[in-house]
Protein backbone atom coordinates (compact mmCIF):
# COMPACT_ATOMS: atom_id res chain seq x y z
CA UNK A 1 0.00 0.00 0.00
CA UNK A 2 1.22 3.50 -0.75
CA UNK A 3 2.82 5.34 2.13
CA UNK A 4 1.49 8.69 0.94
CA UNK A 5 -0.57 10.25 3.74
CA UNK A 6 -2.46 12.71 1.53
CA UNK A 7 -2.85 11.45 -2.06
CA UNK A 8 -4.54 14.64 -3.25
CA UNK A 9 -1.77 16.92 -2.00
CA UNK A 10 0.91 14.61 -3.35
CA UNK A 11 -0.82 14.36 -6.73
CA UNK A 12 -1.12 18.14 -6.96
CA UNK A 13 2.61 18.41 -6.29
CA UNK A 14 3.53 15.76 -8.86
CA UNK A 15 1.11 16.98 -11.54
CA UNK A 16 2.24 20.57 -11.10
CA UNK A 17 5.71 19.44 -12.13
CA UNK A 18 4.35 17.75 -15.23
CA UNK A 19 2.20 20.76 -16.13
CA UNK A 20 5.22 23.04 -15.94
CA UNK A 21 7.31 20.71 -18.08
CA UNK A 22 4.63 20.57 -20.80
CA UNK A 23 3.49 24.21 -20.65
CA UNK A 24 6.59 26.31 -21.19
CA UNK A 25 4.64 29.57 -21.44
CA UNK A 26 3.44 29.12 -17.84
CA UNK A 27 6.47 28.25 -15.72
CA UNK A 28 4.59 28.99 -12.49
CA UNK A 29 1.40 27.09 -13.31
CA UNK A 30 -0.04 25.03 -10.45
CA UNK A 31 -2.43 22.09 -10.66
CA UNK A 32 -5.45 22.21 -8.36
CA UNK A 33 -7.59 19.09 -8.19
CA UNK A 34 -11.35 19.26 -7.69
CA UNK A 35 -14.00 16.60 -7.11
CA UNK A 36 -16.04 16.03 -10.29
CA UNK A 37 -19.78 16.59 -9.90
CA UNK A 38 -20.41 13.05 -11.11
CA UNK A 39 -18.54 10.17 -9.44
CA UNK A 40 -18.46 8.31 -12.77
CA UNK A 41 -15.96 10.91 -14.03
CA UNK A 42 -13.36 9.80 -11.49
CA UNK A 43 -12.01 10.88 -8.13
CA UNK A 44 -10.42 14.17 -9.18
CA UNK A 45 -10.32 16.50 -12.18
CA UNK A 46 -8.25 19.47 -13.31
CA UNK A 47 -8.85 22.17 -15.91
CA UNK A 48 -5.16 23.10 -16.12
CA UNK A 49 -5.07 22.49 -19.90
CA UNK A 50 -8.06 24.75 -20.50
CA UNK A 51 -6.66 27.47 -18.25
CA UNK A 52 -3.32 27.47 -20.05
CA UNK A 53 -4.57 27.31 -23.65
CA UNK A 54 -4.44 31.07 -24.29
CA UNK A 55 -0.87 31.48 -23.06
CA UNK A 56 0.28 28.30 -24.79
CA UNK A 57 -1.51 29.18 -28.04
CA UNK A 58 -2.41 25.53 -28.43
CA UNK A 59 -5.73 23.66 -28.34
CA UNK A 60 -6.62 22.56 -24.77
CA UNK A 61 -6.94 18.90 -25.77
CA UNK A 62 -3.43 18.97 -27.29
CA UNK A 63 -2.06 20.39 -24.03
CA UNK A 64 -4.05 17.81 -22.04
CA UNK A 65 -2.66 14.99 -24.21
CA UNK A 66 0.95 16.06 -23.63
CA UNK A 67 0.27 16.57 -19.93
CA UNK A 68 -1.31 13.11 -19.53
CA UNK A 69 1.52 11.37 -21.43
CA UNK A 70 4.10 13.04 -19.19
CA UNK A 71 2.17 12.16 -16.01
CA UNK A 72 1.49 8.52 -16.89
CA UNK A 73 5.18 7.97 -17.57
CA UNK A 74 5.94 8.91 -13.95
CA UNK A 75 6.06 5.86 -11.58
CA UNK A 76 5.15 8.09 -8.62
CA UNK A 77 1.96 9.18 -10.39
CA UNK A 78 1.15 5.62 -11.45
CA UNK A 79 1.42 4.53 -7.81
CA UNK A 80 -1.48 6.84 -6.99
CA UNK A 81 -3.55 6.89 -10.19
CA UNK A 82 -4.91 3.92 -12.08
CA UNK A 83 -6.45 5.94 -14.92
CA UNK A 84 -6.02 9.41 -16.45
CA UNK A 85 -8.55 10.44 -19.08
CA UNK A 86 -9.20 13.51 -21.21
CA UNK A 87 -12.83 14.63 -21.28
CA UNK A 88 -14.74 17.27 -23.22
CA UNK A 89 -12.76 20.27 -24.46
CA UNK A 90 -9.72 19.45 -22.34
CA UNK A 91 -10.60 18.44 -18.79
CA UNK A 92 -8.36 15.80 -17.23
CA UNK A 93 -10.05 13.22 -15.01
CA UNK A 94 -8.11 10.98 -12.63
CA UNK A 95 -9.09 7.76 -10.90
CA UNK A 96 -7.09 6.76 -7.81
CA UNK A 97 -5.66 3.31 -7.23
CA UNK A 98 -7.33 1.21 -4.50
CA UNK A 99 -4.20 1.61 -2.36
CA UNK A 100 -4.37 5.41 -2.62
CA UNK A 101 -8.01 5.36 -1.59
CA UNK A 102 -7.32 2.97 1.28
CA UNK A 103 -4.57 5.21 2.63
CA UNK A 104 -7.17 7.63 4.03
CA UNK A 105 -7.94 5.13 6.80
CA UNK A 106 -4.33 5.07 7.97
CA UNK A 107 -4.23 8.86 7.86
CA UNK A 108 -7.41 9.23 9.92
CA UNK A 109 -6.27 6.71 12.53
CA UNK A 110 -2.95 8.52 12.79
CA UNK A 111 -4.28 12.10 12.94
CA UNK A 112 -7.51 11.29 14.83
CA UNK A 113 -9.07 14.55 16.09
CA UNK A 114 -6.72 16.60 13.91
CA UNK A 115 -7.92 14.96 10.69
CA UNK A 116 -9.28 17.61 8.36
CA UNK A 117 -7.62 20.49 10.18
CA UNK A 118 -5.08 22.78 8.49
CA UNK A 119 -2.96 25.84 9.25
CA UNK A 120 -4.30 27.81 6.27
CA UNK A 121 -5.44 30.67 8.53
CA UNK A 122 -2.60 30.44 11.05
CA UNK A 123 -1.77 33.84 12.51
CA UNK A 124 -5.10 35.39 11.50
CA UNK A 125 -7.10 36.97 14.34
CA UNK A 126 -10.84 36.81 13.68
CA UNK A 127 -13.73 38.20 15.70
CA UNK A 128 -17.05 36.40 15.38
CA UNK A 129 -19.91 38.32 16.94
CA UNK A 130 -23.20 36.50 17.36
CA UNK A 131 -26.43 36.36 19.36
CA UNK A 132 -25.95 39.94 20.70
CA UNK A 133 -29.53 39.89 21.99
CA UNK A 134 -31.14 42.85 23.71
CA UNK A 135 -31.35 41.97 27.42
CA UNK A 136 -35.10 42.59 27.37
CA UNK A 137 -36.35 39.00 27.46
CA UNK A 138 -35.51 35.31 27.09
CA UNK A 139 -33.62 34.19 24.00
CA UNK A 140 -35.92 33.16 21.17
CA UNK A 141 -35.44 30.47 18.52
CA UNK A 142 -33.92 33.01 16.12
CA UNK A 143 -31.21 33.71 18.71
CA UNK A 144 -30.73 29.94 18.91
CA UNK A 145 -30.12 29.69 15.18
CA UNK A 146 -27.65 32.54 15.48
CA UNK A 147 -25.89 30.85 18.41
CA UNK A 148 -25.60 27.52 16.60
CA UNK A 149 -24.35 29.20 13.40
CA UNK A 150 -21.92 31.55 15.13
CA UNK A 151 -20.37 28.85 17.28
CA UNK A 152 -20.02 26.44 14.35
CA UNK A 153 -18.52 29.14 12.11
CA UNK A 154 -16.02 29.93 14.87
CA UNK A 155 -15.08 26.26 15.15
CA UNK A 156 -14.71 25.98 11.37
CA UNK A 157 -12.31 28.92 11.30
CA UNK A 158 -10.38 27.44 14.23
CA UNK A 159 -10.12 24.16 12.30
CA UNK A 160 -8.18 26.09 9.65
CA UNK A 161 -5.75 27.52 12.20
CA UNK A 162 -7.32 30.91 12.91
CA UNK A 163 -7.29 32.51 16.35
CA UNK A 164 -10.99 33.18 16.93
CA UNK A 165 -12.65 35.37 19.55
CA UNK A 166 -16.36 34.81 20.16
CA UNK A 167 -18.04 38.04 21.26
CA UNK A 168 -21.52 38.92 22.53
CA UNK A 169 -22.53 42.57 22.13
CA UNK A 170 -25.06 43.56 24.78
CA UNK A 171 -27.50 46.22 23.55
CA UNK A 172 -28.03 47.57 27.05
CA UNK A 173 -28.80 51.17 26.03
CA UNK A 174 -31.64 52.90 24.24
CA UNK A 175 -35.42 53.07 24.27
CA UNK A 176 -35.99 49.31 24.50
CA UNK A 177 -34.17 49.17 27.82
CA UNK A 178 -36.28 52.05 29.11
CA UNK A 179 -39.41 50.17 28.02
CA UNK A 180 -38.19 47.15 29.95
CA UNK A 181 -37.75 49.13 33.16
CA UNK A 182 -41.16 50.81 32.84
CA UNK A 183 -42.79 47.43 32.16
CA UNK A 184 -41.26 45.84 35.25
CA UNK A 185 -42.36 48.78 37.42
CA UNK A 186 -45.90 48.60 36.03
CA UNK A 187 -46.17 44.88 36.86
CA UNK A 188 -44.74 45.50 40.32
CA UNK A 189 -47.44 48.08 40.96
CA UNK A 190 -50.06 45.56 39.88
CA UNK A 191 -48.63 42.98 42.29
CA UNK A 192 -48.89 45.58 45.07
CA UNK A 193 -52.51 46.23 44.16
CA UNK A 194 -51.84 49.70 42.83
CA UNK A 195 -53.67 50.98 39.80
CA UNK A 196 -51.94 52.29 36.71
CA UNK A 197 -51.91 51.85 32.97
CA UNK A 198 -49.45 49.41 31.42
CA UNK A 199 -47.24 51.14 28.80
CA UNK A 200 -48.56 50.61 25.28
CA UNK A 201 -45.18 49.55 23.90
CA UNK A 202 -44.13 47.66 27.04
CA UNK A 203 -43.04 44.02 27.34
CA UNK A 204 -45.95 41.76 28.30
CA UNK A 205 -44.51 38.27 28.77
CA UNK A 206 -44.94 36.35 32.02
CA UNK A 207 -41.22 36.82 32.63
CA UNK A 208 -41.89 40.52 33.30
CA UNK A 209 -44.21 39.57 36.15
CA UNK A 210 -41.50 37.21 37.46
CA UNK A 211 -38.95 40.04 37.37
CA UNK A 212 -41.34 42.37 39.17
CA UNK A 213 -41.99 39.81 41.89
CA UNK A 214 -38.25 39.21 42.27
CA UNK A 215 -37.67 42.97 42.63
CA UNK A 216 -40.29 43.16 45.36
CA UNK A 217 -38.87 40.09 47.15
CA UNK A 218 -35.18 41.00 46.91
CA UNK A 219 -35.10 44.81 46.81
CA UNK A 220 -38.32 46.13 48.28
CA UNK A 221 -41.46 48.04 47.45
CA UNK A 222 -39.80 51.34 46.55
CA UNK A 223 -40.56 51.82 42.86
CA UNK A 224 -39.42 55.42 42.58
CA UNK A 225 -35.89 54.68 41.32
CA UNK A 226 -36.45 53.67 37.68
CA UNK A 227 -32.68 53.53 37.04
CA UNK A 228 -32.29 50.93 39.78
CA UNK A 229 -35.17 48.90 38.34
CA UNK A 230 -33.56 49.06 34.91
CA UNK A 231 -30.19 47.88 36.23
CA UNK A 232 -31.86 45.07 38.15
CA UNK A 233 -33.94 43.87 35.19
CA UNK A 234 -31.02 43.97 32.75
CA UNK A 235 -28.76 42.08 35.16
CA UNK A 236 -31.38 39.40 35.80
CA UNK A 237 -32.13 38.89 32.11
CA UNK A 238 -28.44 38.79 31.27
CA UNK A 239 -28.00 35.99 33.81
CA UNK A 240 -30.95 34.13 32.32
CA UNK A 241 -29.59 34.45 28.79
CA UNK A 242 -26.22 33.21 30.01
CA UNK A 243 -27.87 30.16 31.57
CA UNK A 244 -29.71 29.40 28.34
CA UNK A 245 -26.51 29.68 26.30
CA UNK A 246 -24.69 27.46 28.77
CA UNK A 247 -27.46 24.86 28.39
CA UNK A 248 -26.98 25.18 24.63
CA UNK A 249 -23.25 24.53 24.96
CA UNK A 250 -22.25 27.94 23.63
CA UNK A 251 -19.50 29.96 25.28
CA UNK A 252 -18.18 33.44 24.63
CA UNK A 253 -14.69 34.79 25.10
CA UNK A 254 -15.82 38.36 25.55
CA UNK A 255 -18.90 40.45 26.29
CA UNK A 256 -19.10 44.05 25.13
CA UNK A 257 -21.66 46.49 26.54
CA UNK A 258 -23.24 49.06 24.24
CA UNK A 259 -23.55 51.39 27.24
CA UNK A 260 -19.75 51.43 27.59
CA UNK A 261 -19.48 53.13 24.19
CA UNK A 262 -21.21 56.15 25.73
CA UNK A 263 -19.55 56.07 29.16
CA UNK A 264 -16.10 55.67 27.57
CA UNK A 265 -16.74 58.54 25.16
CA UNK A 266 -16.36 56.34 22.08
CA UNK A 267 -19.60 57.49 20.45
CA UNK A 268 -18.62 61.15 20.72
CA UNK A 269 -15.10 60.36 19.53
CA UNK A 270 -16.50 58.55 16.51
CA UNK A 271 -18.73 61.51 15.61
CA UNK A 272 -15.71 63.82 15.84
CA UNK A 273 -13.73 61.48 13.58
CA UNK A 274 -16.53 61.56 11.03
CA UNK A 275 -16.66 65.34 11.21
CA UNK A 276 -12.91 65.61 10.78
CA UNK A 277 -13.00 63.25 7.79
CA UNK A 278 -15.06 65.78 5.83
CA UNK A 279 -17.84 63.26 5.22
CA UNK A 280 -20.29 64.75 7.76
CA UNK A 281 -22.44 67.83 7.29
CA UNK A 282 -25.25 69.78 8.98
CA UNK A 283 -28.67 70.00 7.37
CA UNK A 284 -32.29 70.47 8.44
CA UNK A 285 -31.22 70.78 12.06
CA UNK A 286 -29.49 67.37 12.04
CA UNK A 287 -25.99 65.99 11.53
CA UNK A 288 -25.65 63.78 8.45
CA UNK A 289 -23.08 61.31 7.11
CA UNK A 290 -22.49 61.38 3.38
CA UNK A 291 -22.83 57.60 2.98
CA UNK A 292 -23.69 57.98 -0.71
CA UNK A 293 -19.96 58.42 -1.25
CA UNK A 294 -19.54 54.81 -0.12
CA UNK A 295 -22.28 53.05 -2.05
CA UNK A 296 -25.39 53.88 -0.01
CA UNK A 297 -28.57 54.95 -1.80
CA UNK A 298 -28.96 58.06 0.36
CA UNK A 299 -27.13 59.96 3.09
CA UNK A 300 -27.93 59.01 6.68
CA UNK A 301 -28.73 61.05 9.78
CA UNK A 302 -26.22 60.58 12.59
CA UNK A 303 -27.59 63.03 15.16
CA UNK A 304 -31.27 63.84 15.13
CA UNK A 305 -32.80 67.26 15.73
CA UNK A 306 -33.41 66.34 19.40
CA UNK A 307 -29.68 65.72 19.91
CA UNK A 308 -29.90 61.93 20.16
CA UNK A 309 -27.89 59.62 17.90
CA UNK A 310 -29.38 57.20 15.40
CA UNK A 311 -28.65 53.53 16.07
CA UNK A 312 -25.95 53.09 13.42
CA UNK A 313 -23.59 55.61 15.12
CA UNK A 314 -22.82 53.38 18.14
CA UNK A 315 -22.57 50.47 15.68
CA UNK A 316 -19.80 52.30 13.85
CA UNK A 317 -18.10 53.16 17.14
CA UNK A 318 -18.30 49.51 18.21
CA UNK A 319 -16.76 48.23 14.99
CA UNK A 320 -13.93 50.71 15.24
CA UNK A 321 -13.06 49.00 18.53
CA UNK A 322 -12.87 45.67 16.70
CA UNK A 323 -10.35 47.12 14.26
CA UNK A 324 -8.41 48.80 17.05
CA UNK A 325 -8.29 45.47 18.90
CA UNK A 326 -6.37 44.15 15.86
CA UNK A 327 -8.98 41.81 14.44
CA UNK A 328 -8.01 41.62 10.78
CA UNK A 329 -11.39 40.11 10.07
CA UNK A 330 -14.71 40.62 11.81
CA UNK A 331 -17.77 38.47 11.11
CA UNK A 332 -21.26 39.38 12.30
CA UNK A 333 -23.88 36.64 12.48
CA UNK A 334 -27.22 38.44 12.59
CA UNK A 335 -30.85 38.17 11.54
CA UNK A 336 -31.81 39.16 8.01
CA UNK A 337 -33.56 42.24 9.43
CA UNK A 338 -30.05 43.74 9.78
CA UNK A 339 -29.55 43.80 6.02
CA UNK A 340 -30.14 47.55 5.79
CA UNK A 341 -27.37 48.28 8.31
CA UNK A 342 -24.57 46.66 6.32
CA UNK A 343 -23.93 49.49 3.86
CA UNK A 344 -24.17 52.30 6.41
CA UNK A 345 -21.93 50.61 9.00
CA UNK A 346 -19.28 49.89 6.37
CA UNK A 347 -19.64 53.43 5.01
CA UNK A 348 -19.20 54.85 8.50
CA UNK A 349 -16.05 52.80 9.05
CA UNK A 350 -14.53 53.85 5.74
CA UNK A 351 -15.37 57.50 6.36
CA UNK A 352 -14.06 57.50 9.94
CA UNK A 353 -10.77 55.87 8.87
CA UNK A 354 -10.36 57.68 5.54
CA UNK A 355 -7.56 59.88 6.88
CA UNK A 356 -5.72 57.02 8.62
CA UNK A 357 -2.45 55.63 7.18
CA UNK A 358 -4.22 52.27 6.89
CA UNK A 359 -7.99 52.79 6.41
CA UNK A 360 -10.47 50.07 7.34
CA UNK A 361 -11.18 47.91 4.23
CA UNK A 362 -14.44 48.41 2.34
CA UNK A 363 -15.73 44.91 3.12
CA UNK A 364 -15.19 45.15 6.88
CA UNK A 365 -17.02 43.54 8.65
CA UNK A 366 -18.33 40.40 6.96
CA UNK A 367 -21.98 39.49 7.57
CA UNK A 368 -23.76 36.17 7.76
CA UNK A 369 -27.47 36.96 7.76
CA UNK A 370 -29.90 34.24 8.70
CA UNK A 371 -33.62 34.02 8.20
CA UNK A 372 -35.92 33.30 11.10
CA UNK A 373 -37.19 29.88 12.12
CA UNK A 374 -40.74 28.55 11.98
CA UNK A 375 -41.43 25.96 14.68
CA UNK A 376 -43.92 23.20 13.88
CA UNK A 377 -45.41 20.64 16.24
CA UNK A 378 -48.25 18.26 15.52
CA UNK A 379 -48.55 19.73 12.05
CA UNK A 380 -49.24 23.23 13.35
CA UNK A 381 -47.03 26.28 13.79
CA UNK A 382 -46.02 27.06 17.36
CA UNK A 383 -46.04 30.84 17.70
CA UNK A 384 -45.72 31.67 21.37
CA UNK A 385 -44.23 30.55 24.65
CA UNK A 386 -46.38 30.71 27.76
CA UNK A 387 -43.56 32.49 29.54
CA UNK A 388 -42.36 34.83 26.78
CA UNK A 389 -45.84 35.60 25.58
CA UNK A 390 -45.05 36.43 21.97
CA UNK A 391 -42.45 33.98 20.66
CA UNK A 392 -40.95 30.50 21.11
CA UNK A 393 -37.92 30.56 23.38
CA UNK A 394 -34.65 28.74 22.86
CA UNK A 395 -35.12 27.09 26.25
CA UNK A 396 -38.51 25.73 25.11
CA UNK A 397 -36.82 24.04 22.16
CA UNK A 398 -33.92 22.63 24.20
CA UNK A 399 -36.33 21.23 26.80
CA UNK A 400 -38.53 19.73 24.08
CA UNK A 401 -35.98 18.01 21.80
CA UNK A 402 -32.61 18.28 23.56
CA UNK A 403 -29.46 20.28 22.87
CA UNK A 404 -27.98 17.99 20.22
CA UNK A 405 -31.06 17.93 17.99
CA UNK A 406 -31.58 21.68 18.40
CA UNK A 407 -28.01 22.55 17.45
CA UNK A 408 -27.83 20.12 14.51
CA UNK A 409 -31.17 21.19 13.08
CA UNK A 410 -30.39 24.92 13.37
CA UNK A 411 -27.21 24.60 11.28
CA UNK A 412 -28.57 22.04 8.83
CA UNK A 413 -29.74 24.61 6.28
CA UNK A 414 -27.99 27.48 4.57
CA UNK A 415 -28.23 30.55 6.82
CA UNK A 416 -30.13 32.72 4.34
CA UNK A 417 -32.77 30.05 3.64
CA UNK A 418 -36.15 29.78 5.33
CA UNK A 419 -36.13 27.02 7.92
CA UNK A 420 -38.95 25.04 9.49
CA UNK A 421 -38.03 23.31 12.73
CA UNK A 422 -40.20 20.20 12.97
CA UNK A 423 -40.29 19.26 16.65
CA UNK A 424 -41.85 15.84 15.94
CA UNK A 425 -39.12 15.01 13.42
CA UNK A 426 -36.38 16.15 15.81
CA UNK A 427 -37.73 13.76 18.46
CA UNK A 428 -38.21 10.81 16.12
CA UNK A 429 -35.88 7.81 15.98
CA UNK A 430 -35.86 7.34 12.23
CA UNK A 431 -33.56 7.82 9.27
CA UNK A 432 -35.58 10.93 8.38
CA UNK A 433 -34.19 12.60 11.51
CA UNK A 434 -30.68 13.65 10.42
CA UNK A 435 -29.14 14.04 13.86
CA UNK A 436 -30.49 10.69 15.04
CA UNK A 437 -29.29 9.06 11.80
CA UNK A 438 -25.76 10.42 12.25
CA UNK A 439 -25.52 9.69 15.96
CA UNK A 440 -26.92 6.20 15.42
CA UNK A 441 -24.15 5.50 12.93
CA UNK A 442 -21.60 6.43 15.60
CA UNK A 443 -23.32 4.27 18.23
CA UNK A 444 -23.55 1.33 15.80
CA UNK A 445 -19.82 1.46 15.17
CA UNK A 446 -19.12 1.55 18.91
CA UNK A 447 -21.29 -1.56 19.32
CA UNK A 448 -19.51 -3.46 16.52
CA UNK A 449 -16.08 -2.57 17.86
CA UNK A 450 -17.15 -3.72 21.31
CA UNK A 451 -18.58 -7.00 20.00
CA UNK A 452 -15.42 -7.70 18.02
CA UNK A 453 -13.31 -8.12 21.12
CA UNK A 454 -10.43 -6.51 19.24
CA UNK A 455 -8.06 -4.09 20.92
CA UNK A 456 -8.79 -1.04 18.74
CA UNK A 457 -5.36 0.39 19.57
CA UNK A 458 -3.89 -2.36 17.38
CA UNK A 459 -5.96 -1.43 14.31
CA UNK A 460 -3.77 1.44 13.06
CA UNK A 461 -1.23 -0.12 10.73
CA UNK A 462 -3.65 -2.87 9.67
CA UNK A 463 -3.32 -4.15 6.10
CA UNK A 464 -6.18 -2.40 4.28
CA UNK A 465 -5.79 -4.15 0.93
CA UNK A 466 -8.90 -6.36 1.53
CA UNK A 467 -11.07 -3.23 1.25
CA UNK A 468 -11.95 -3.56 -2.42
CA UNK A 469 -15.74 -3.78 -2.75
CA UNK A 470 -17.77 -1.00 -4.37
CA UNK A 471 -19.35 -0.05 -1.05
CA UNK A 472 -15.96 0.06 0.63
CA UNK A 473 -14.57 2.25 -2.13
CA UNK A 474 -17.55 4.58 -1.71
CA UNK A 475 -16.96 4.86 2.04
CA UNK A 476 -13.25 5.47 1.51
CA UNK A 477 -13.97 8.22 -1.00
CA UNK A 478 -16.42 9.87 1.38
CA UNK A 479 -13.88 9.81 4.20
CA UNK A 480 -11.33 11.42 1.91
CA UNK A 481 -13.68 14.33 1.20
CA UNK A 482 -13.80 15.54 4.82
CA UNK A 483 -10.77 17.91 4.72
CA UNK A 484 -12.10 19.51 1.53
CA UNK A 485 -15.55 19.93 3.09
CA UNK A 486 -14.03 21.73 6.10
CA UNK A 487 -11.97 23.98 3.86
CA UNK A 488 -14.95 24.96 1.68
CA UNK A 489 -17.29 25.39 4.66
CA UNK A 490 -14.76 27.64 6.41
CA UNK A 491 -14.19 29.75 3.29
CA UNK A 492 -17.93 30.16 2.70
CA UNK A 493 -18.87 30.46 6.41
CA UNK A 494 -21.33 27.63 5.75
CA UNK A 495 -21.51 25.02 8.53
CA UNK A 496 -24.57 23.45 6.89
CA UNK A 497 -22.12 21.81 4.49
CA UNK A 498 -20.64 19.86 7.41
CA UNK A 499 -24.13 18.77 8.48
CA UNK A 500 -24.87 17.62 4.92
CA UNK A 501 -21.58 15.75 4.77
CA UNK A 502 -22.22 13.94 8.06
CA UNK A 503 -25.65 12.88 6.84
CA UNK A 504 -24.12 11.51 3.62
CA UNK A 505 -21.31 9.73 5.48
CA UNK A 506 -23.85 8.15 7.84
CA UNK A 507 -25.91 7.06 4.83
CA UNK A 508 -22.88 5.42 3.19
CA UNK A 509 -22.08 3.66 6.48
CA UNK A 510 -25.60 2.37 7.12
CA UNK A 511 -25.80 1.02 3.56
CA UNK A 512 -22.52 -0.79 4.04
CA UNK A 513 -23.51 -2.13 7.47
CA UNK A 514 -26.78 -3.53 6.12
CA UNK A 515 -25.09 -5.18 3.13
CA UNK A 516 -21.82 -6.57 4.51
CA UNK A 517 -20.74 -8.65 7.49
CA UNK A 518 -17.85 -7.17 9.41
CA UNK A 519 -17.07 -9.83 12.02
CA UNK A 520 -16.15 -12.51 9.51
CA UNK A 521 -13.85 -15.47 10.12
CA UNK A 522 -11.14 -14.22 7.78
CA UNK A 523 -8.85 -12.28 10.16
CA UNK A 524 -7.36 -9.97 7.53
CA UNK A 525 -10.79 -8.98 6.17
CA UNK A 526 -12.26 -8.56 9.65
CA UNK A 527 -9.45 -6.32 10.87
CA UNK A 528 -9.46 -4.24 7.68
CA UNK A 529 -13.20 -3.64 8.01
CA UNK A 530 -12.88 -2.83 11.71
CA UNK A 531 -10.17 -0.29 10.86
CA UNK A 532 -12.51 1.22 8.28
CA UNK A 533 -15.26 1.42 10.92
CA UNK A 534 -12.87 3.03 13.38
CA UNK A 535 -11.99 5.67 10.78
CA UNK A 536 -15.67 6.38 10.06
CA UNK A 537 -16.31 6.74 13.79
CA UNK A 538 -13.44 9.21 14.11
CA UNK A 539 -14.69 11.41 11.28
CA UNK A 540 -18.25 11.36 12.67
CA UNK A 541 -16.83 12.45 16.03
CA UNK A 542 -14.77 15.21 14.45
CA UNK A 543 -17.69 16.62 12.47
CA UNK A 544 -20.22 16.40 15.30
CA UNK A 545 -17.80 18.05 17.72
CA UNK A 546 -17.31 20.92 15.30
CA UNK A 547 -21.09 21.49 15.26
CA UNK A 548 -21.29 21.26 19.05
CA UNK A 549 -23.20 17.98 18.94
CA UNK A 550 -22.49 14.88 21.02
CA UNK A 551 -21.37 11.50 19.69
CA UNK A 552 -23.10 8.91 21.92
CA UNK A 553 -21.71 5.40 22.20
CA UNK A 554 -25.13 3.88 22.92
CA UNK A 555 -28.63 4.84 21.76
Amino acid sequence: MTSVSDPKAELERLLTGHARSTMGALPDVEVRLERPREAAHGDYATNVALAGARAEKRPPRAIAQAFCESATADPAVRALVEAIEIAGPGFVNLRLTPAARQSVVARILRERGAYGRTNRLAGERIMVEFVSANPTGPLHVGHGRQAALGDAISSLLESQGAQVTREFYYNDAGQQIENLAVSVRARAKELLGESGAFPEDGYRGEYIRELAQRWLDEVGHDLSDIDAIRRFAVAELRKEQDRDLQAFGVRFDNYYLESSLYTDGRVEATVERLRASGHAYEGEGALWLRTTGFGDDKDRVMRKTDGSYTYFVPDVAYHITKWERRFSRAINVQGSDHHSTITRVRAGLQAASSTWPKPIPAGYPDYVLHKMVTVMKGGEEVRISKRAGSYVTLRDLIDEVGRDATRFFLVSRKADSEFTFDVDLAKSQSEDNPVYYVQYAHARICSVLSQSGEDVSTLPGTDLSPLTSAREMSLLNRLGEYPEILDIAARELAPHQVAFYLRELAGEFHSYYNAERVLVDDTSVRRARLALFLAVRQVLQNGLRLLGVGAPEKM
